[in-house]
């Protein structure tokens, strides 16, 4: 995906299990991209999004919702350069 992507590749890591989303990030950073994890306090399962956030290649640790506003305006910046 980042090989593709590069810079437009964005990850997001959310409750769960696991370091899949810490390959993920780190992948993801490599050729550049965005990274947000889930913040602990609306995980259900902290697990994965620790994991990635322990990479240090993390970019935000945001809400559900402060995640959706995040891409809405990613993706809107994109769209119009």
């Amino acid at each position: 995906v980042g090989l593709n992507y590069g810079m437009r590749a964005i990850a997001v890591v959310l409750s769960g299990f696991g370091r899949d989303g810490a390959l993920g990030v780190m992948a993801i950073k490599k050729y550049g991209g965005m990274t947000i994890a889930q913040d602990e306090t609306t995980s259900e399962y902290f697990d994965m999004p620790s994991a990635a956030i322990d990479t240090g290649k993390v970019d935000f640790v945001l809400t559900p919702e402060a995640i959706a506003k995040s891409l809405s305006s990613l993706i809107m910046t994109e769209l119009v350069a």
